[in-house]
């Protein structure tokens, strides 16, 4: 199937945000954590780390199984097809998604992520009221919107998550889409080398492994983040720490554009090729 003027734009489009991916250059204080960092891990047992990563990346898998087979996500997936069927009434399954125009499929995408990123801001607010409850939810609480966002955007394009290729694959994406900047290149290009590797629509061959320690990155700075809320929770205006509730929610917002962005580009190429190659 051939592209259309339209569809030629938006590969350029990717094109040039994966470029943007391999022309990112750390500073300094990226290098100097990057140190701090490897040093720290020397200390720590072969063994220790490996038992560490294989449980938070189950803990990873066990969190995408749940919102996967909840009812939630059932609805929403018939909400995606419902809307799909506007544009075209021929849409019976997932995989119909994509004989939409790339623009239609772009605009349910938009409609799902612009609501968890909205999701994300009042997770964040919530977050900055400086509640131990809260500061302690925050982080499995974005693991489950940016998982869910990741798994409607999937959809949306065509790729059922229930497969367990694109299961893994979608898992692929978080964590990519999660990593410091000057990783994520070469996460594009792991996430590469298992699409060319595909050889079935349903089984997945490539490694499981999803998190080592690069990846805290992320995490230590939402811990960062909580250190600034618990810093700023006293000063109150109108009995409400707005100062925290802002950084709270800024700092959540911020990463789910950023995951949703990097998603979306991904799943954007996905098509474009398969259309190509149709």
């Amino acid at each position: 199937m051939s592209w259309s003027e339209r569809d030629k734009q938006v590969w350029q489009t990717v094109k040039a945000w994966k470029e943007e991916l391999y022309e990112y250059e750390a500073n300094d204080l990226e290098h100097t954590y990057v140190k701090w960092l490897d040093y720290a891990f020397e200390f720590i047992p072969e063994h220790l780390q490996d038992q560490f990563f294989q449980r938070l990346d189950g803990w990873l898998f066990h969190i995408h199984s749940l919102i996967q087979g909840s009812q939630m996500q059932n609805d929403a997936r018939e909400r995606i097809l419902v809307t799909a069927r506007a544009f075209n009434p021929d849409i019976q399954t997932v995989e119909d998604l994509q004989f939409l125009t790339i623009d239609q499929l772009h605009y349910i995408a938009e409609q799902h992520a612009g609501r968890h990123r909205i999701y994300s801001l009042f997770q964040g607010g919530l977050t900055g009221t400086g509640g131990m409850v809260a500061l302690g939810s925050d982080l499995p609480a974005m693991a489950v919107i940016n998982l869910r966002s990741i798994q409607l955007i999937a959809i949306t394009y065509g790729f059922d998550v229930q497969t367990p290729f694109e299961m893994m694959t979608s898992l692929k994406v978080f964590h990519a889409s999660t990593l410091p900047s000057r990783l994520r290149a070469l996460a594009w290009e792991e996430l590469m080398d298992d699409l060319n590797k595909k050889d079935s629509n349903y089984f997945y061959d490539g490694s499981e492994q999803l998190t080592d320690y690069t990846w805290l990155e992320g995490p230590m700075k939402h811990a960062l983040k909580g250190l600034a809320i618990t810093m700023f929770k006293g000063k109150k205006w109108s009995g409400l720490p707005l100062v925290s509730i802002g950084i709270g929610a800024g700092v959540n917002y911020q990463l789910s554009r950023k995951i949703t962005d990097f998603a979306e580009k991904y799943y954007q190429y996905r098509y474009l090729r398969t259309k190509k190659n149709q």
